[in-house]
């Protein structure tokens, strides 16, 4: 039984680990993209910048859901807890952050916020994404 315990601590902190790393790297790659578009006076610099530290902490947050697993003290569950919820609010905020700054491009490029028909939300979406191209943003 002891070596399933270990083995299930170090899978456990080689997978918070790398949660962890995919985290900083999606935080870097957005900073970096963000100071770029920044540069280049890109209308979407904030929602971009906004989506990529959104991510970022989805995989932070996924680490310290993780870490809830190894942990063996109260005080421990306690600060991991804690950072949980702050990190939960900092991406319900930055997901309300991006929903209203989509709303704000939206208006500006003139596509309806709120779609009556299914087609018409496809169109929206697509109308977006040529938006999103026109403003130097590389397609997937």
């Amino acid at each position: 039984m002891e070596l399933f315990h270990e083995l299930l601590n170090a899978v456990v902190d080689v997978a918070i680990m790398l949660f962890e790393f995919m985290g900083v790297a999606v935080i870097v790659a957005a900073g970096i993209q963000g100071i770029w578009n920044y540069v280049r006076r890109d209308t979407l610099t904030r929602l971009k910048l906004a989506k990529g530290m959104a991510m970022a902490l989805e995989f932070k947050l996924g680490s310290e859901i993780l870490r809830t697993v190894v942990v063996r003290d109260l005080s421990e569950i306690a600060i991991v807890g804690a950072i949980i919820v702050l990190r939960a609010a900092l991406t319900l905020l930055i997901h309300w952050e991006i929903k209203n700054e989509k709303a704000e491009v939206e208006a500006e490029l003139g596509i309806s916020a709120k779609p009556t028909a299914a087609g018409e939300k496809q169109e929206k979406e697509k109308r977006f994404d040529d938006a999103e191209g026109a403003s130097g943003r590389k397609k997937r």
